[in-house]
C-alpha cells in the first residue's frame, strides 16, 4: 500500500487524533485580512498619487521600477514559499514567518511614504527600494496566511464561510485604507498639495496592521499532520507545479481580475481629480459606495456558492465586474459614478467570494496528488501571476503618457480626464472580458466528498497555543 493510501485508511486522515490540536474559530483566522490587507492597500491606492501626481516621479520611471520587481519577485516568492513548507518549530510553519513579517511590512511603509526632499534618480531609489520591500513583506504574509485557509478549513462549505468572513475584514481594511485614507492625507493630517498626512497615515496603519496580525497568529491552530517530518524540495516542486496545466489555467484567469481591481485601486483617486473634475477627497464617497455593497454582497454571493457551486458562481462574478467598468466608463459625475460604482461592488464581492476557493481547489488537487502539503510554495508561485499586475499597471501608466500626454502630476497633458477612463475603465474591462471568457473554458475539479486531501501521518506534535 502507498504512503497516500495507508494515509488515506488510516482513521488520522479523517477525524481526530492525539496531537491534533483545537479548531481555529473563523473569526480569528479571518481577522488577519484585516491586517495584511491595510498596508499593501494603502501602497496600492495611493502610491501613484503621492510619487507621481505630487512628488512629480516621471511615470516611464515607476514603469521600469516595477517591471524590475516582478523579475525580482518571480524568484523570491517560490523561495519564500518553499521556506515556509520546510519549517518545523514548536509554533508551528507559518506563524514564525507572520510574527516576523508584520513588524517588518509596517517598517517599510512608513518608509515608503516619507520619502526625503530629493528629485531624480535619488527620489527613484528611494521609491524602488521601499516598494520592492513593501511587496516582497507582503508577499512573505500572504504566503502564509494564504496557506492555512484550506489547512483550517479543509471542507469547501467551511472554507467558503471562512473565507467570506475574511474577505469581510478585507473589505473593512480596504475603507480604512482607501476610502479613509484620502480624508486623512488630504484634510486631517496634510492637505491636497503635501505629502506629510501620508507619512503619519502611514504610521498609524503599520501599528494597526502589526497588532492584528499579532493577533490572529498566536491564535490559529495549525494541524500537525499538514507538515510531516518529510519536508519538500525546492527544485521538484517548483517543475512539477509548472507542469500543472491548472496552475497555469486558473493562475491566468485569476491575473487577469486582479490586475482589473490592481488599476482601479490605484487611478480611483486621479480619476475622481482628472475624469470627473472633483477634489481627490470625493474619491471616499466613491470607494465607500463600491466597499459597502461588495460587503452586503458577500452574504450573498456566498449563498450562491452553496446552491450552484463556485465554479458556476466564479464564472458569473466575473461576467458582471467586467459589464461594471463599461457603466464607470460613462459617469459625467459623482453620483453616476457612484450609481455605477454599486455594480462595481456587485461583481467584485462576487470574485472575492469565489477567486480563492479555486485556488484552493487546485491546491487540495495537489496534495491528492503528491501525499503531501506545499501551500506556502503552490501560493507564492501564484502570487507570480497576482504580481503580474505592477508590471500592466506600469505600462498602463506609462502608456497614457504616449497617448494622452499624462506624464506627471506637473505635466498632465491636454486630456487627463480621458486618460484616467481609459486607466480605469477601458483597461479593466479590457481584462475581465478575457477572464470572463477563460473562466467559462475553464474546469477546475470539484471537492473529493468534500474531504480534506489525504496527508501522510506524522508522529503527535503539540501545538504551544493550546496550553498542553
Amino acid at each position: 500500500m502507498s504512503k497516500v493510501s495507508r494515509a488515506a485508511a488510516s482513521p488520522a486522515a479523517t477525524g481526530p487524533r492525539a496531537g491534533t490540536p483545537a479548531r481555529t474559530p473563523a473569526w480569528r483566522y479571518a481577522i488577519g485580512m484585516l491586517g495584511t490587507s491595510i498596508p499593501i492597500n494603502l501602497v496600492k491606492g495611493s502610491v501613484i498619487l503621492y510619487y507621481v501626481d505630487i512628488l512629480g516621479l516621471d511615470v516611464r520611471a515607476y514603469g521600469v521600477v516595477m517591471t524590475i520587481y516582478a523579475v525580482i519577485d518571480a524568484i523570491d516568492n517560490p523561495v519564500l514559499g518553499y521556506l515556509s513548507d520546510r519549517t518545523r518549530t514548536r509554533f508551528g510553519r507559518r506563524r514564525p514567518w507572520l510574527l516576523v513579517g508584520a513588524p517588518l511590512l509596517a517598517a517599510s511603509l512608513v518608509a515608503l511614504f516619507s520619502a526625503p526632499d530629493v528629485d531624480g534618480i535619488a527620489l527613484v531609489l528611494w521609491f524602488a527600494v521601499f516598494a520592492i520591500l513593501c511587496e516582497a513583506f507582503d508577499s512573505m504574509l500572504n504566503a502564509n496566511y494564504g496557506a492555512l485557509l484550506p489547512e483550517l478549513f479543509p471542507r469547501e462549505r467551511e472554507r467558503a464561510a471562512a473565507n467570506g468572513m475574511r474577505q469581510g475584514f478585507q473589505l473593512v481594511a480596504l475603507v480604512i485604507s482607501l476610502a479613509v485614507t484620502p480624508l486623512l492625507t488630504t484634510s486631517v493630517f496634510g492637505t491636497e498639495e503635501t505629502t506629510e498626512g501620508f507619512a503619519t497615515t502611514a504610521i498609524l496603519y503599520g501599528v494597526v496592521a502589526c497588532v492584528v496580525i499579532v493577533f490572529m497568529a498566536v491564535g490559529i491552530r495549525e494541524n500537525p499532520r499538514y507538515a510531516p517530518d518529510r519536508r519538500p524540495r525546492l527544485v521538484p516542486g517548483v517543475l512539477s507545479i509548472l507542469r500543472n496545466p491548472l496552475f497555469w489555467k486558473v493562475g491566468l484567469v485569476g491575473a487577469c481580475y486582479a490586475t482589473a481591481m490592481a488599476l482601479v485601486l490605484s487611478g480611483v483617486q486621479l480619476y475622481v481629480r482628472y475624469s470627473l473634475g472633483l477634489p481627490v477627497a470625493n474619491a471616499l464617497l466613491l470607494q465607500a459606495v463600491v466597499i459597502l455593497v461588495a460587503a452586503g454582497g458577500l452574504v450573498v454571493w456566498t449563498r450562491v456558492i452553496a446552491r450552484r457551486g463556485a465554479l458556476w458562481t466564479w464564472r458569473l462574478a466575473f461576467a458582471v465586474l467586467a459589464l461594471s467598468f463599461a457603466a464607470l466608463y460613462f459617469a459625467t459625475g459623482l453620483v453616476p459614478a457612484m450609481l455605477a460604482g454599486a455594480v462595481v461592488g456587485i461583481g467584485w464581492s462576487g470574485m472575492l467570494a469565489t477567486n480563492d476557493l479555486m485556488v484552493a481547489r487546485v491546491l487540495d488537487a495537489d496534495a491528492a496528488a503528491h501525499g503531501e502539503h506545499r501551500e506556502g510554495l503552490f501560493l507564492s508561485a501564484f502570487g507570480f501571476f497576482g504580481r503580474l499586475n505592477g508590471v500592466i499597471t506600469g505600462l498602463a501608466l506609462t502608456s497614457l503618457g504616449v497617448f494622452f500626454g499624462y506624464n506627471s502630476g506637473d505635466d498632465p497633458g491636454a486630456d487627463p480626464g480621458t486618460a484616467f477612463r481609459m486607466y480605469l475603465c477601458v483597461y479593466p474591462f479590457v481584462l475581465t472580458v478575457i477572464g470572463a471568457i477563460g473562466a467559462r473554458l475553464l474546469t477546475v475539479p470539484e471537492p473529493t466528498a468534500d474531504q480534506p486531501a489525504p496527508v501522510a501521518d506524522p508522529p503527535p506534535v503539540t501545538d504551544p497555543a493550546d496550553g498542553r
